[in-house]
């Protein structure tokens, strides 16, 4: 379990992963040593996965974000590992969710204009093995995008 302290790490390295250790540190009402030790001991025991960068795509000119609700044909054995193996291969898929249910799969995916993802669509989606349905979802507008937790 995370004690009082690690929570206020984290809400503190959440905030501003790329913060001094020492503005941390005391935003976080710990020494730097303290901080230092916790952070490596959250990382290794899987808490923190790392730190990275986000890329704003819509500035690298990627203006349309389509999610794909795929039903699958569930007669072939086979047919999740196949088709996520080939899923993952389309450079403009972000993300590739399962689920149990109706929807077996949803593919999250992103292109510069409407006839870029008509030739991801045509080209790379519906050639993916073993789909029995697809319905495509063009999102609109991003109400909320929060990755951070509530620590």
């Amino acid at each position: 379990m995370l004690s009082d302290a690690d929570r206020r790490i984290l809400r503190q390295f959440q905030a501003e992963p790329d913060a001094p250790q020492s503005a941390l540190a005391e935003r976080a009402n710990v020494t730097p040593a303290t901080l230092a030790r916790r952070l490596a001991a959250m990382e290794q025991a899987g808490v923190i996965e790392g730190v990275g960068a986000r890329i704003n795509w819509v500035a690298l000119g990627y203006s349309v974000e389509v999610s794909l609700r795929i039903t699958l044909d569930k007669f072939e054995p086979r047919a999740f590992d196949a088709f996520l193996a080939e899923a993952r291969r389309i450079p403009e898929v972000l993300e590739l969710q399962t689920f149990v249910g109706s929807v077996d799969a949803r593919v999250s995916l992103i292109a510069r204009d409407l006839a870029h993802y008509q030739e991801i669509y045509r080209a790379r989606i519906l050639t993916l093995p073993h789909i029995s349905d697809i319905e495509a979802l063009m999102h609109v507008a991003r109400i909320k995008d929060a990755e951070d937790l509530p620590l």
